[in-house]
């Protein structure tokens, strides 16, 4: 059991308990903490928004978004050196020259792998929403009562139509390109003009609906502007340019971040105080009121430390700062962290599989080609143990494949004119295909506070455990088997499956430790995002997920952050919080 640490001195390098009060406190400035001011200052909340990182102005601080190749010293690669001293960090698929200074760099805030777990960050205003994949994707039905339907893990406290309206708030305003496809297992929503199937993606398409009638490729739903509304003008964004430069900062706002949408639209209402350079170390808590009063900053660069106080407090650190966070918020009536009476608290980590993929050629529409660089892929949504439980594992996956095109004919000249001029030709097409799983919530997979290592704001370092099961392995050997099968019958060749070993982490997609649940014995959240224990504390980042379903995340982050502002604000006027 770990003692609850020792008291600082109130306001400490503060001017005073009545300028540090706000009505509302968010912690981060993410997808779901930028949801979180927008929402509370429409509402007329002053907002005080904590971040972590430095500010990243929406188009100033985008330094390299309209470089050209040439213009980087490394041609837009990372040197040795580099990768040598961030050998978690070079993994990801986003960071190159041109990305990097949106990542946290290995030594920046270390943390102990007690089994091998790659943590990408993102430590500025906006954090990781400038570096997203953009993929949005609505739960079904079927996601929500997945858990009760197979006995594992616990049943989530809400259910498809208790999030729908939710979901179509934040699309609206957000911006989500995608096609009415009308399927049950992933369902439509509010939709800008989709992106288009390039013509091998449709002989995909047609290949698989002859074969199979529970199979559906669609194409990819993702948070760009195609053809803005009002409501996207009035933000100040405009149409996407099919760049596919999206990591380095958009300064046409075409895709939707907290910098280019949410938090401009929350700074406009007069009501938002965005503090970057803000460590939070704990949240605070008062006995006597049994409910949180504020949290503790520490100041990045000075190490100074301020307290700052308000009626609620939204937890939007992203999944494992906030699991860190509130593991680290300790006091008398909670020495194991706040609101952790059960002890779950860390616990039921869960993450998404990507371990399978496919590589392939397809030889012909040697006449076709497509426009721009179009910012998602096609889709195939999960066809595995989705109405009932019928495979030898768990749970199923989501497949996300893309053809294209690239310069110049193999085997050819590689250097003079005929290279050059082999360059101005389209080569061959090659198809890629990767699969998203779904993993199932594991205690075992779990993180904690260190006992002895801490980070140089002085907070415990937080110790990842978390792995793969058998599950996992079977589900990736299924994906390799039938998306080899579906390719061969497409008319692909040269196919080349892998399974790639990678760790847990690299998806970016973590989930739990917070999880939302029915039961107080069983979970940390109720049905609002809540803590049970402490009425006042919201949680709706990953960490509030009860399971991870096989679609991207960030718009179901997005849409419980809405309804639980929604639910907060109706509680604060009921004068219940």
């Amino acid at each position: 059991m770990r003692l609850y640490k020792k008291n600082y001195a109130m306001n400490i390098n503060g001017p005073g308990k009545a300028q540090q009060t706000y009505d509302a406190i968010v912690i981060g400035s993410g997808i779901s903490g930028g949801w979180a001011a927008k929402e509370l200052c429409e509402k007329g909340l002053r907002t005080l928004v904590l971040e972590r990182g430095r500010e990243v102005k929406h188009v100033e601080d985008y330094p390299t978004a309209m470089n050209n190749p040439w213009d980087f010293q490394h041609r837009n690669r990372m040197p040795l050196a580099f990768d040598e001293a961030n050998p978690i960090a070079t993994k990801c698929y986003a960071l190159d020259e041109g990305t990097q200074h949106f990542f946290v760099k290995d030594a920046h805030h270390p943390y102990v792998q007690e089994k091998p777990f790659d943590w990408i960050r993102g430590y500025q205003v906006g954090g990781k929403s400038l570096i997203w994949a953009r993929q949005t994707q609505r739960w079904s039905k079927y996601d929500f009562e997945a858990n009760a339907r197979d006995g594992a893990a616990i049943d989530w406290p809400i259910r498809y139509d208790d999030i729908a309206p939710w979901y179509s708030h934040v699309e609206k305003f957000a911006g989500i390109s995608g096609n009415k496809d009308g399927l049950d297992v992933l369902p439509d929503g509010e939709f800008l003009t989709p992106w288009e199937l390039n013509c091998v993606e449709k002989h995909v398409q047609k290949t698989v609906a002859s074969l199979y009638k529970d199979r559906h490729v669609i194409i990819g739903r993702c948070a760009h502007l195609t053809s803005p509304k009002d409501v996207h003008r009035a933000q100040g964004r405009a149409q996407c340019q099919a760049r596919h430069l999206c990591y380095r900062g958009c300064p046409f706002g075409a895709y939707f971040s907290s910098n280019s949408s949410t938090l401009p639209w929350a700074a406009k209402t007069g009501k938002l105080t965005l503090r970057p350079f803000s460590v939070v170390e704990s949240i605070l808590y008062d006995e006597q009121k049994g409910k949180a009063t504020g949290v503790r900053v520490i100041d990045t660069n000075t190490k100074q430390v301020t307290e700052y106080f308000a009626r609620i407090i939204f937890v939007n650190a992203a999944c494992l700062n906030t699991n860190l966070l509130l593991l680290n918020s300790t006091s008398r009536r909670f020495p194991n962290g706040l609101g952790n009476d059960n002890g779950l608290m860390g616990r039921y980590v869960a993450f998404h599989n990507y371990r399978g993929s496919i590589s392939a050629t397809y030889d012909g529409f040697e006449n076709d080609y497509y426009y721009g660089r179009r910012p998602t892929t096609a889709f195939m949504p999960n066809f595995r143990n989705v109405h009932r439980q019928e495979m030898e594992f768990l749970r199923g996956y989501m497949v996300a494949f893309s053809s294209g095109r690239g310069q110049g004919v193999p085997g050819e000249a590689t250097f003079g004119a005929d290279f050059k001029e082999n360059l101005t030709k389209p080569g061959p097409w090659h198809t890629y295909m990767m699969m998203q799983g779904e993993t199932v919530p594991r205690y075992e997979n779990h993180v904690r506070l260190s006992r002895d290592l801490k980070d140089q704001w002085g907070i415990p370092q937080l110790v990842t455990s978390v792995d793969y099961t058998d599950n996992d392995e079977k589900m990736s050997r299924d994906f390799l088997e039938q998306g080899v099968y579906m390719l061969e019958k497409s008319g692909h060749t040269h196919i080349h499956p892998d399974f790639d070993k990678r760790n847990p982490g690299l998806d970016i997609h973590e989930m739990g430790g917070v999880r939302m649940g029915r039961d107080p014995k069983t979970s940390l959240l109720n049905a609002h995002n809540q803590l049970h224990l402490v009425k006042n504390v919201f949680v709706t980042d990953g960490a509030a997920m009860t399971s991870t379903g096989t679609q991207n995340p960030s718009i179901t982050f997005m849409a419980l952050t809405a309804r639980a502002v929604n639910f907060a604000v109706a509680e604060m006027k009921r004068k219940q919080l």
